[in-house]
């Protein structure tokens, strides 16, 4: 399951990983985001101890979502010794969602 982010805890669950992290900006309404889910959810299995999946509702959180400039949703950001490696606009198929991040292990 991926791990859901808030302002008090994406600074140790992201900024100071060490596995590489795949953020999910999201939210409950957008219907992409929602089959992007379990895509998001098996990653976090079959990628775990490799790199993190983690789930940031943007409703919740309009500050961290403006910091990382998230224009539209659902937007995934890479995230690699703290700073965004790869940005993706929008919902991709499982496999290139997971080369992607699998090129920054």
């Amino acid at each position: 399951m991926a791990k859901i982010l808030s302002s008090e805890n994406f600074e140790q669950e992201v900024m100071k990983a060490e596995l590489p992290v795949l953020v999910d900006f999201y939210a409950d309404w957008c219907g992409p985001c929602k089959m992007m889910a379990p895509i998001m959810d098996t990653l976090s299995i079959e990628l775990e101890g490799q790199a993190k999946v983690c789930k940031l509702n943007v409703d919740n959180e309009r500050e961290l979502a403006a910091k990382y400039s998230v224009m539209s949703i659902p937007t995934m950001c890479i995230f690699k010794g703290g700073k965004v490696v790869d940005k993706i606009i929008g919902s991709l198929p499982k496999d290139s969602l997971e080369a992607r991040l699998k090129s920054f292990i």
